[in-house]
């Protein structure tokens, strides 16, 4: 198979989930009546704003955007009717905060009994935040450096996050009583749970802590989230899941004439172990597709390099296949974003380590510094798609000496 061939339905599947499209179908469908006013956070906030806008034209009375700097359209920043907030991610910092109090006094001006309509996607536990007396943003930034390079799975990390917030939890639908809340959701979370996207800015969810916790975060921990307000009186919409843009790949997989398994065990565990998932899946089974998604995890150290959990798993994957002209992995980010840098993950082969090595790499030193984007790069194996206006987590796509 083609390097191109496999390329094509990654791109497939992020198109399926894109967010301007998903979005103004639904609400195409199932229009609100009369004055709408938006609240978007997310790295896919730029794009589901348009396509509420394609869907309500003048009916869209404002917006708030709040997104991941870079990812926020053009097309949007020329709309009079939106602000747009550009804050940091994937650490939330002063900017984070300032966005916060922006929201609160956006949600606080909105007129009693009006329609909001709410488009929330991945990123949003980092973009927007409004801390409980007592945690200082220092405090914030030490504890999202520490979870980011923990290991810990995505329902971990948010249950922290929950606990360290005025908005989440829950929290940001009491502000919004007596207002008719529709909230539209592109999930990055398995069981794409609205309680869990973004840690839950307008849904609750019982949720105990990881153990294991340093001392120092659980002193932070001082908010009660049991406390926060009940969440009757918002209608919760999941747009787009991974599941979709998995079907997707392997529809056009399909068309193009290839045998296709799709496995449905989510690869939500350690980078080492789903790469040997994959490789062994592989390995033993026929020619074709193989299509994984979900979102592994990697512990960090203390200054990690470049590249992000699908460059590490792409390169371990490619440890594990050196001299199998056969074989070809793709992994990817479906935001376009994986850890620091700028790239979406790699498409290794049999040949990606020897590639490195001519230019002087070390596979494994690269791995233990956390560093594997700088040997992708060498082997000429990243993958670059900038924001792609959707985030349903990470898609893997093995081939095996298929034709496309």
């Amino acid at each position: 198979m083609s390097r191109r061939a496999l390329l094509e339905i990654f791109e497939y599947g992020i198109r399926a989930v894109d967010g301007r499209r998903c979005t103004r179908n639904f609400l195409q469908a199932e229009r609100p009546s009369g004055p709408v006013h938006v609240i978007a956070i997310g790295k896919c906030a730029g794009a589901m704003t348009l396509g509420a806008r394609d869907a309500l034209g003048a009916d869209l009375r404002d917006a708030l955007v709040i997104t991941r700097p870079g990812y926020a359209v053009p097309e949007i920043r020329e709309d009079a009717r939106v602000a747009v907030l550009e804050t940091s991610h994937p650490v939330p910092d002063e900017m984070s905060i300032a966005a916060g109090h922006r929201l609160l006094a956006y949600v606080r001006d909105l007129p009693s009994g009006c329609r909001v309509l709410a488009l929330i996607s991945g990123g949003t536990s980092s973009l927007v935040e409004v801390l409980p007396d007592g945690v200082a943003v220092a405090d914030l930034e030490r504890a999202n450096q520490w979870l980011l390079g923990s290991g810990l799975d995505i329902f971990s990390i948010n249950a922290v996050r929950r606990r360290m917030s005025r908005i989440k939890d829950g929290g940001l639908l009491s502000r919004l009583w007596g207002r008719r809340v529709l909230a539209l959701y592109i999930s990055d979370v398995p069981g794409d749970d609205p309680a869990w996207i973004g840690s839950g800015l307008l849904a609750r969810q019982e949720s105990r802590l990881p153990e294991g916790l340093p001392k120092w975060l659980t002193d932070l921990l001082i908010h009660d989230a049991s406390a926060a307000a009940p969440v009757e009186g918002v209608r919760h919409e999941v747009i787009a899941s991974l599941d979709q843009a998995l079907d997707a790949c392997c529809d056009l997989a399909r068309t193009a004439g290839m045998e296709v398994l799709r496995h449905q065990t989510r690869l939500d565990v350690s980078v080492d172990e789903a790469a040997l998932r994959i490789v062994s899946s592989l390995k033993e089974g026929p020619e074709g597709v193989q299509v994984w998604g979900g979102e592994p995890t990697v512990r960090l150290p203390a200054k990690p390099g470049r590249g992000g959990r699908n460059q590490h798993l792409a390169l371990r994957c490619a440890t594990a296949i050196q001299g199998c002209g056969t074989l070809q992995i793709l992994c990817a980010a479906t935001d376009g974003a994986d850890g620091p840098g700028e790239d979406a993950g790699a498409l290794v082969d049999g040949e990606s380590v020897q590639r490195g090595r001519d230019a002087g790499m070390d596979p494994e030193a690269c791995l233990m510094r956390a560093d594997s984007g700088s040997f992708l790069e060498a082997a000429g194996d990243l993958i670059f798609t900038g924001p792609t206006s959707t985030n349903v987590n990470d898609i893997v796509i093995g081939a095996k000496g298929c034709k496309g």
